[in-house]
């Protein structure tokens, strides 16, 4: 399959032209360095190894981790296998731990500030359409990091700052601690978790009602009166994460409110781990 990506490159979307509006991809070059890395690690074979030192774009210092962008994810383990003395600190490896290491140092506002600022509650903000995709993930890399720098004896170095992995688990508990209610809105964003969470997300299933209660066919048409209902959505989503709050912590906990009510699968796997960490210690 690696050889086949390498062999006919190309974006999905020009196979796939209606994805072009809704998901499309902006490169596949983050894609197959992370998979080389991670073959590298299942088999050892030093042609991945080769290809991860050739590499063309080592993608630099990213704003994020994404579903677009996989860049910090191939970069956050090549930093794992140096500091477990599987790869050298140097060349090419040495710059992909530099550049997460200087993401890292960004989320945790000691840096550039271009992967998010702190908003007055203390949610790291980056952009208006589902913020939290960007926290997950970036708390994702950073507990990830952190156990690798620890295992390793070392330390995050930010400037002439130095984090500890403690520190650095205590700041990615602190977002999961916002998510989860500890905001000035006083509200989970992760439905049905706590006494207050967002009633209406932006969830097809969850605003029409279940095959059991209506098995009628329900048109279009008729699916838009669910859409414009103000009552809450008639299924509880257990377990999703929306959007989540602009810069000033204000959340608008409506259906149509799409770029801050919208819960999707990439903002939630990322927490999986997190939570695993956390709940580790």
């Amino acid at each position: 399959m690696f050889q086949f990506a390498k062999n006919h490159r190309g974006l999905y979307q020009n196979s796939i032209p209606s994805a072009r509006s809704f998901y499309s991809s902006s490169g596949d070059e983050d894609e197959l360095l992370w998979a080389a890395v991670w073959l590298y690690i299942a088999t050892g074979h030093q042609e991945y190894k080769a290809y991860i030192a050739g590499a063309n774009n080592l993608g630099g210092v990213r704003q994020s981790l994404s579903w677009d962008d996989k860049f910090v994810g191939a970069q956050a383990l090549v930093a794992k296998l140096i500091l477990q003395g599987k790869l050298p600190n140097n060349g090419r490896h040495a710059e992909m731990r530099s550049n997460v290491e200087s993401f890292l140092c960004n989320v945790v506002q000691h840096g550039d500030g271009r992967s998010g600022r702190l908003t007055p509650g203390g949610m790291l903000y980056l952009q208006p359409w589902s913020n939290l995709q960007d926290v997950t993930t970036a708390m994702f890399v950073l507990v990830t990091h952190a156990d690798h720098l620890a295992a390793a004896r070392a330390s995050l170095q930010c400037g002439g700052v130095r984090l500890p992995p403690a520190q650095l688990v205590s700041f990615a508990r602190s977002q999961v601690d916002y998510i989860l209610g500890k905001n000035p809105m006083k509200m989970s964003y992760m439905v049905g978790v706590g006494k207050r969470y967002p009633l209406q997300p932006h969830h097809r299933g969850a605003s029409l009602p279940s095959i059991r209660n209506n098995p009628g066919k329900i048109s279009c048409g008729k699916g838009a009166q669910y859409f414009h209902r103000s009552a809450p959505n008639l299924n509880v989503i257990d377990g999703a994460i929306v959007g989540g709050p602009d810069n000033n912590d204000h959340y608008d906990d409506s259906r149509g409110n799409y770029q801050q009510g919208e819960p999707s699968t990439y903002t939630v796997a990322p927490i999986v781990g997190v939570l695993a960490r956390l709940l580790h210690n």
